[in-house]
């Protein structure tokens, strides 16, 4: 028997990179997966193509910058299953391009953050929970980032909204314990998606990778199986775990990548 059969799971941003592969990952060990998403026929056309696996994956509509599609979202999952045991918060959103230092940073890029990355995983989480209490439980995973838990000379409002979204997700996992919800948090480092390979030089991903003990970027495969770690019931005592999923980044002294790069 598969791990997540006869488990309903929504995926937040699903339609590449982690969430995509998340959905994925998901779907084949059982989960029917809605995939929220603002491209309703790409989508379908993923979800088509994964149908000769037996993945049961079906897109639904959600736009992380309109708040009321959040509920349309839930709802419409609701009125075709009747419940969500799975709730992935993908959505994430960086402005490089007016985030930096305190001094230098954009204010209204700052609480934009702040409202985007932090707000759709309390806004969504609070329409899903009470859904998960009526059924006797449920995982909630949030992706975050390492950027969380490291502090940066720059992306002060990236690197502060994902430190929010670490700590909602322990304040989720306390609260509701006893109604048999957990709630993890899943921290990728730099990871080898379509979006970070296009934007990034080489420059800077060697130079990142300098800080990483296992020499790699993650990919988004990586990361899913982290979710459906805690998705499964593999994690069923685990809740409240902010977990780095980043090949070692930040494990070594300052002195590490300079030693590396002189061998």
């Amino acid at each position: 028997m598969k791990k997540l059969e006869g488990k309903v799971a929504l995926v937040t941003s699903a339609t590449r990179g982690i969430g995509l592969a998340s959905a994925l990952k998901l779907a084949s060990e059982g989960a029917k997966v809605y995939m929220g998403v603002r491209r309703l026929e790409v989508t379908q056309d993923i979800c088509d193509d994964y149908k000769e696996k037996g993945y049961e994956m079906f897109p639904v509509y959600f736009d992380a910058y309109k708040e009321e599609t959040y509920k349309q979202m839930v709802d419409e999952v609701i009125k075709k299953e009747g419940k969500i045991d799975i709730l992935v918060n993908n959505f994430g959103t960086g402005r490089p391009e007016s985030d930096f230092d305190l001094v230098n940073s954009s204010e209204d890029t700052f609480f934009e953050l702040l409202k985007s990355n932090i707000g759709t995983v309390f806004s969504i989480s609070k329409l899903v929970i009470p859904y998960m209490i009526k059924n006797g439980g449920g995982s909630i995973v949030n992706i975050s980032s390492v950027g969380g838990t490291i502090p940066d000379v720059s992306r002060i409002g990236y690197g502060v909204s994902k430190a929010g979204v670490n700590n909602i997700t322990q304040q989720i996992a306390m609260q509701y314990a006893r109604n048999n919800i957990r709630c993890n948090a899943v921290l990728p480092g730099l990871t080898a998606t379509d979006a970070a390979i296009d934007n990034m030089p080489k420059e800077f991903i060697d130079s990142f990778l300098s800080h990483v003990p296992l020499n790699r970027m993650g990919t988004p495969e990586d990361m899913a199986n982290a979710v459906l770690f805690f998705a499964s019931d593999d994690s069923s005592y685990v809740t409240g775990h902010i977990m780095e999923v980043a090949g070692g980044y930040g494990l070594g002294t300052p002195q590490y990548a300079d030693n590396i790069r002189n061998k």
